[in-house]
């Protein structure tokens, strides 16, 4: 799952995608809460899943996949 956000960031940012590593920071690519929650909503059209966005201290990348792999599953 982290390979997929990864490169899903990478590809929304115009950055290479080795640049985000599980413990880059939201707040190192300049993303705030609005711009998660629109990740978010990507990923549930692309994976076909509802995630619930009810958990408010994601701070890395990796805390984020985690989640989401969580929820999918």
């Amino acid at each position: 799952m982290f390979e997929r956000i990864a490169e899903y960031t990478a590809n929304t940012l115009d950055i290479d995608v080795e640049e985000i590593t599980r413990d880059t920071t939201l707040k190192s690519l300049g993303l705030d809460s609005l711009d998660v929650v629109e990740m978010i909503e990507d990923l549930e059209n692309e994976l076909g899943v509802e995630i619930s966005l009810d958990r408010q201290e994601i701070t890395t990348m990796g805390e984020m996949a985690d989640y989401i792999e969580e929820q999918v599953n």
